[in-house]
């Protein structure tokens, strides 16, 4: 049996250009993200707020997306306009994001650690309101731009690609602000609030200009399908009802719980041990010294990057050759051997070898969110066919909360699994043989058991790709060919 993808008709195809338009939207949605927790580190050395309040203020605002995220998706499949249902959300949210981040970080100096909480608490969470109007229409667009079963993996393979690129740029953020070379105070010297001040503004320049790009050459392909666009005003209680509803459906659906859990567990049990990870090059390969150690992290770190543009590309092309189920399957697979060689690489005699485990890690971020979204376009498809409703929204906007809801806790268990290993910072490099031990264990076998899982989790996952085409030949039989 041959391995090519069958042929996309040429009504599904998605031009080059556009595919590049709708991956501009993924760099500016990950430079927002990159930016609004990178340039936090601002508030502790730049005003002397206590880290404690810092990492409040880091977390505190994300609640709200517990609500915000399915009820903007909701809002986006139920809104009715002559431009459609997503665009004048992405447009008007790119705008206003833009607006806010510069209101955010335009913090004069001399105030207290109260007033400096209160202020940021308060406008980050309209940042962030703005920002899940710009984000969730955006992430649904992608779902409905084709209908062909392999021209979305390329879709989403492209996205990908282009948004890694604000990662390239993101870790420049600190250096930036603190340079003087590119913002300076009004004597003209060097210094960090204006810094940030100054780089929020730029990010707010590139945020516009580019994040409106999605709305004014994107269509909606979808956007007049759905029983749900054609359902006559209803009041407050009656769309209240059919949120919730939706919502029941949404997170019953069986392939979906599956991706949910996928992602979840790849990509939270990576984040479980991004920065724990750094404990082990430090104190086991570099015995406790943080410069030397730092450095090699940061040189793994950055191997691991570069090389994930080349793992999106190939995970996007082996997902039309093999199908997105097996091709995800491969992707986690090579993460897995990834943190398994960690055991034999990460050793005090050549600690070069950190370095070598970053490129099979990076196959299961790279083939998570090439691929998954891919195949919850494919999800929404049989949503349709069940309940006759277009919910691409609902969808995104629910799988994305999942992932972040995740992450709170991944991140709260990496300290917790470093405070079960028995590390003492005053111990400095002599931390006993136990912990170091404990560490090197948390460090593979959390993220291998995680990834385990979610492999089972792939494994059992239905829709195939004959599945997914004979979904869609239902579907157009029902409602004419789209």
């Amino acid at each position: 049996m041959s391995n090519a993808p069958r042929a996309t008709a040429p009504e599904d195809r998605i031009p080059f250009p556009k595919m590049l338009i709708y991956g501009i939207g993924a760099f500016v949605n990950n430079l927002l993200g990159a930016a609004s927790g990178g340039m936090m580190i601002v508030l502790n050395l730049g005003f002397g707020m206590n880290p404690a309040l810092v990492g409040l203020l880091g977390a505190l605002p994300r609640l709200t997306d517990a609500f915000t995220d399915p009820v903007m998706g909701y809002i986006s499949d139920n809104t009715q306009t002559r431009w459609g249902r997503r665009r004048p959300f992405i447009f008007v949210g790119a705008i206003l994001t833009a607006v806010m981040f510069v209101v955010l970080w335009a913090l004069p100096e001399g105030k207290s650690d109260t007033w400096y909480f209160a202020y940021f608490l308060g406008v980050s969470i309209v940042f962030y309101l703005a920002y899940t109007m710009f984000a969730t229409p955006w992430v649904a667009l992608g779902y409905e731009l084709t209908p062909d079963y392999n021209e979305r993996t390329r879709l989403m393979g492209t996205q990908n690609f282009v948004g890694q690129l604000a990662f390239t740029v993101s870790p420049w953020f600190l250096s930036i602000m603190n340079s003087g070379r590119f913002f300076v105070d009004e004597n003209g010297e060097a210094d960090q609030i204006a810094g940030a001040f100054g780089l929020a503004v730029v990010i707010a320049i590139v945020t516009i200009a580019l994040g409106t790009l999605p709305a004014i050459f994107l269509r909606e392909r979808m956007a007049d399908l759905a029983e749900s666009e054609k359902r006559e005003k209803a009041s407050f209680a009656d769309s209240m009802k059919h949120f919730f509803k939706g919502f029941g459906i949404t997170v019953k659906s069986r392939p979906f719980q599956k991706l949910a859990i996928t992602a979840l567990l790849v990509f939270n049990g990576f984040m479980l041990v991004a920065s724990f990870q750094f404990y082990v090059i430090i104190y086991y390969v570099f015995g406790g010294d943080e410069a030397r150690g730092a450095d090699w992290a940061g040189i793994a770190g950055t191997t691991g990057a570069v090389a994930n543009f080349g793992i999106v590309a190939l995970m996007a092309w082996l997902g039309t050759r093999i199908g997105k189920r097996k091709a995800l399957m491969w992707g986690i697979g090579l993460s897995m051997f990834g943190f398994a060689i960690k055991w034999f690489c990460y050793q005090p005699e050549v600690p070069w070898l950190v370095v070598v485990p970053m490129p099979f890690i990076s196959f299961g971020l790279a083939s998570l969110f090439t691929i998954v979204p891919s195949m919850i376009a494919d999800v929404v498809d049989c949503d349709e066919l069940e309940t006759h409703e277009r919910r691409e929204g609902a969808f995104g906007s629910i799988f994305w909360w999942m992932v972040k809801l995740g992450l709170s806790g991944a991140l709260a268990l990496s300290g917790i699994m470093l405070n079960m290993t028995g590390f003492d910072v005053d111990l400095g490099p002599d931390q006993t043989a136990r912990t170091l031990l404990m560490m090197r264990l948390f460090d593979i076998f959390v993220p291998l058991l995680a990834s385990g899982i979610a492999l089972w989790a792939v494994f059992r996952f239905e829709i195939t790709e004959e599945v997914a085409r004979d979904v869609r030949a239902k579907l157009e039989a029902r409602r004419g060919k789209t």
